[in-house]
């Protein structure tokens, strides 16, 4: 059962980071954008400061949920994760957004992070890649574009700069994986995640939130403050923020960084599966064809093969 675990865990993460969408959306209704990224990592961060105390009085010492101080010479590799994600991250994701002609389009490109992963993973940490593993990616992401880009109605890219900074968007998810991968094991997921996400918030007050805190004409409410607004960013902070990190971190550390990104595939599924359940929105012939396909391509993926 224990080495099930790390794919319970990436799934769980993935059905979380599937349902943010629908958080962000109610939380904008109250919050401006730049409000929003402060507050759910600002919460997320308070958070994992208060479980990491709770968990050192009352668990284990393997713990995942222990926090600990980080070493000096290990210091760098918190940093560096911080400024890839969420720091870069987040910023880049929403320039490419805004240059895409469309949401779906944009969705389809920042998905490709399965493709890109197994590259850094070879190159910085000479993670081996089977023929099986490269074939179950191919396979997924191809269901995953035929999920996400079946019956869009629009296939125009809007600017040429989009595809670009998108592909650099994604490197930056997969150099956070690098770095999950590259810190020493004698550190927990929580531990990791926490102090990741502190040197990005640091860095977000630093560059964007400073200035903005102290203008003038600073907006930071857009609406009234509604339940759905507070669920929305409860449920950023919470569980997109920290739990599925730390489900993430913990599952990358165990199957290695090409196998648990191979998952990001998955999240579109979630995602519309989450709005056939909430919304009533149907899914066509084809986009449930994606969905095994998608299904198919995991389980490809984990099998084992020659090097």
């Amino acid at each position: 059962m224990k080495r099930f675990l790390p794919y319970i865990a990436v799934i769980i993460a993935m059905i979380i980071w599937a349902g943010s969408g629908i958080a962000v959306k109610a939380a904008l209704e109250a919050l401006a954008p730049l409000m929003l990224v402060l507050t759910r990592f600002t919460v997320g961060v308070l958070l994992m400061l208060f479980i990491g105390l709770i968990a050192n009085r009352t668990t284990a010492s393997n713990s995942i949920l222990r926090l600990q101080m980080v070493e000096k010479q290990d210091i760098w590799l918190f940093v560096l994760g911080g400024i890839f994600q969420p720091f870069l991250y987040f910023i880049l994701e929403t320039y490419s957004y805004k240059l895409f002609a469309t949401p779906t389009i944009a969705e389809a490109f920042l998905s490709t992070n399965p493709l890109i992963a197994p590259i850094f993973a070879f190159i910085f940490l000479r993670e081996k890649v089977t023929l099986w593993n490269i074939l179950g990616i191919l396979v997924s992401t191809g269901g995953m574009l035929l999920l996400v880009l079946a019956g869009s109605g629009s296939f125009e890219l809007g600017s040429l700069w989009a595809i670009p900074l998108s592909l650099i968007t994604v490197c930056m998810a997969a150099a956070y994986s690098i770095i999950l991968k590259k810190v020493p094991e004698k550190y927990s997921s929580l531990t990791i995640v926490f102090w990741v996400q502190l040197a990005g918030l640091l860095l977000f007050y630093l560059v964007a939130g400073g200035k903005a805190l102290v203008h003038p004409d600073a907006t930071w409410l857009v609406g009234n403050i509604s339940g759905a607004a507070v669920g929305g960013v409860a449920y950023l902070a919470a569980l997109s923020s920290v739990a599925a990190f730390v489900l993430f971190c913990y599952s990358v550390r165990y199957l290695g960084v090409t196998k648990a990104n191979i998952f990001n595939n998955i999240r579109p599924v979630f995602t519309a599966l989450l709005m056939l359940c909430l919304f009533g929105e149907q899914l066509p012939v084809w986009k449930w064809i994606g969905i095994g396909i998608i299904v198919l391509g995991l389980f490809i993926c984990q099998k084992r093969g020659k090097k």
